[in-house]
């Protein structure tokens, strides 16, 4: 294939994105000197992992407080015969929701993991630090705990009013209730729904956790041009809420994190009996072999190393890249202060062979 002198001499499109980078924000903007000296600090070897968990625990409080909260209306509405509190509808929007505004708010300091399940392929896959992935988890398990407790506070009246209703039904009700989707515990733990089958619910949970996981794959998949950066998120949220309004009635959990720190909580108010018996085993582990499932398939027959990365992924890649704390001060183009920064080769991105993506024929 002939190609002229100025395809030649172009230079690869990620060295144009890294020559044409924008001013740190720094640069343009002088915080207050209280913020400053705080920055400095936190983004530090020291400090920035609990930043990072933070930003974990955050995201997963995001994804259970809303998807929770449309759930207590359902749950709440149908025991007090007050249609209209909630609808399946509306507990997958505020899953979807929840999802959306986790990865716009807090992905761009952690990653964006929010599901131990996406750390644990992440350490498998794309070699993420096992103690660093330990930290996360743990954080994304409180990050539901704490949303599951302010729900249940926001919600406490009408929670008491419907266990209320259900005693006055007779213990028989209350028993055949209370521990089920249907009873006021079922906001916050999963349980099996009656009539339903251990070897069915498995099924449900682990081709929902597998198909997810896969979408999740594709939309980080930097060759992918109909999923680029911004979109992703969009497309991660309306996969779950598709999960949910189909699936959710016969029982599923997506995220071991909103499930574990949601029963955690239902445990801490209700007791052992809120634990779900066999059905909490299914409901908090097998969205990690389904999750691995994924990736294996894509990573054997989808992602493909002869595809060309895309420009919105590679500017994408640039801008973490690129980040201060990242690099030295005087390294970057536009720095004009000096500094100490943490230049750790493993928090580093390994773009090397991206670099030069572009200059294959």
């Amino acid at each position: 294939m002939e190609r002229s002198l100025s395809d030649i001499s172009a230079p690869p499109v990620h060295l144009y994105y890294h020559k044409m980078s924008t001013p740190l924000l720094r640069d343009v903007m002088k915080r207050p000197a209280v913020f400053a000296a705080w920055e400095k600090r936190r983004n530090s070897k020291q400090v920035h992992w609990a930043i990072e968990c933070f930003a974990e625990m955050m995201g997963v409080f995001f994804y259970v407080y809303f998807g929770v909260g449309s759930t207590a209306g359902w749950v709440i509405g149908n025991i007090i015969k007050q249609p209209g509190l909630s609808s399946l509808l509306q507990i997958g929007l505020g899953y979807a929701f929840g999802i959306m505004f986790a990865i716009g708010v807090c992905s761009s300091t952690s990653g964006g993991h929010f599901n131990p399940c996406v750390t644990i392929a992440f350490c498998i896959f794309r070699k993420f630090p096992k103690w660093k992935a330990l930290r996360y988890i743990v954080a994304q398990i409180l990050g539901a705990y704490i949303a599951s407790a302010l729900v249940y506070n926001q919600w406490k009246v009408l929670i008491d009013e419907a266990e209320a209703l259900l005693l006055e039904a007779g213990p028989a009700v209350f028993a055949a209730t209370q521990f089920t989707p249907n009873g006021p515990p079922g906001i916050f733990a999963l349980y099996l729904l009656p009539g339903q089958t251990i070897p069915r619910v498995l099924l449900n949970e682990f081709v929902n956790c597998t198909l997810l996981a896969m979408i999740i794959w594709a939309s980080l998949d930097p060759t992918n041009f109909l999923i680029p950066p911004v979109m992703g998120p969009f497309v991660i949220s309306i996969a779950y809420a598709a999960a949910i309004w189909g699936f959710a009635t016969p029982g599923i959990s997506l995220n071991a994190a909103r499930d574990i720190g949601a029963r955690l909580f239902a445990m801490t108010i209700w007791g052992l009996p809120a634990s779900g018996g066999r059905y909490a085993a299914i409901a908090a582990l097998v969205n990690i072999p389904g999750t691995l499932l994924a990736a294996c398939i894509y990573e054997v027959f989808l992602t493909d190393s002869d595809r060309v990365v895309s420009a919105s992924h590679l500017q994408f890649m640039d801008h973490n890249a690129n980040h201060g704390r990242l690099q030295p001060y005087g390294d970057h183009p536009h720095h004009t202060h000096k500094g100490d920064s943490d230049t750790s080769s493993q928090e580093k991105a390994n773009i090397t062979t991206l670099e030069h993506s572009g200059a294959r024929v």
